[in-house]
């Protein structure tokens, strides 16, 4: 497991996503907090589609197809503020 900051992530994304595809996990950091996990998505019969993907396609806000052996996923539209005007007062109440 591999623990990096926010940051290096994004100026090294593909370097990370290479280190995923080749089976090990990483955990990305916030100031030293960890926050999210990247980790390779289990391939093989018998394997679980996952859950939280069927829920969000039950609620509507992704539609799936099937091609090859992963969903491709579709941008649905909903109502409500744009994500980027959320971000922007979010940040906005921090300081």
């Amino acid at each position: 497991m591999t623990k990096i900051g926010l940051r290096e992530a994004n100026l090294h994304f593909s370097k990370y996503l290479k280190m995923v595809k080749n089976g090990k996990e990483v955990v990305l950091t916030e100031r030293g907090n960890p926050i999210a996990v990247i980790k390779p998505i289990p391939q093989g019969k018998g394997v679980k589609e996952n859950q939280r993907v069927k829920v969000l396609e039950e609620q509507g806000i992704l539609k799936c197809t099937k091609r090859g052996r992963f969903p491709l996923h579709k941008l649905v539209t909903i109502s409500g503020k744009p994500i980027s005007q959320i971000v922007i007062e979010e940040r906005e109440e921090r300081f």
